[in-house]
């Protein structure tokens, strides 16, 4: 008895074990949390931006992982870029911004 015992722990503690780094992330892959962290920053930039006048009428897409925030599409002018480049780094949680803006031809 004394036996199964402590093989029923010691497959508790390995499950347990294994539950932990299957939630841990890793440089691929966000855990539930960040992902949740990363929609939050998302979505203020993305209604930052279309609130802003001279940004609203541009379709920039608006992507975030680990904190570091993809800007992409097409604007009118190298003045659009940097202004949603400094919009999306003044949103809290933001550790970087790859700004792919490009100015329409």
């Amino acid at each position: 008895m004394k036996k199964r015992n402590r093989f029923v722990a010691y497959f508790g503690f390995v499950m347990l074990m294994v539950a932990f780094v299957a939630c841990d992330s890793t440089s691929k892959q966000e855990s539930t949390g960040e992902y949740v962290d990363d929609s939050v920053i998302t979505t203020k930039v993305k209604a930052l931006l279309a609130e802003d006048d001279f940004l609203k009428s541009f379709q920039i897409s608006v992507e975030t992982y680990k904190g570091t925030v993809q800007l992409s599409g097409l604007v009118d002018s190298q003045k659009a870029i940097d202004k949603a480049g400094e919009i999306a780094r003044g949103v809290k949680g933001v550790k970087s911004v790859k700004n792919n803006l490009n100015v329409k031809k």
